[in-house]
C-alpha cells in the first residue's frame, strides 16, 4: 500500500512539473500576420 501511495505522489509531482513547463514553453508559435491573396472565381 505504501508503494502505491509513493507512486501516485511521484506521478503528481511529475504532472505538476510538466504543467509548469508547458505553461512556460507551450506557446512557442510564430507571430501571426495578415496575408492578402487575390482569388478569381469562375462563373457558373
Amino acid at each position: 500500500m505504501g508503494k502505491l501511495i509513493k507512486f501516485f505522489f511521484i506521478l503528481m509531482i511529475v504532472g505538476f512539473l510538466g504543467l509548469l513547463g508547458f505553461s512556460y514553453f507551450g506557446d512557442l508559435s510564430t507571430p501571426q500576420k495578415k496575408v492578402k491573396i487575390p482569388v478569381t472565381l469562375d462563373e457558373l
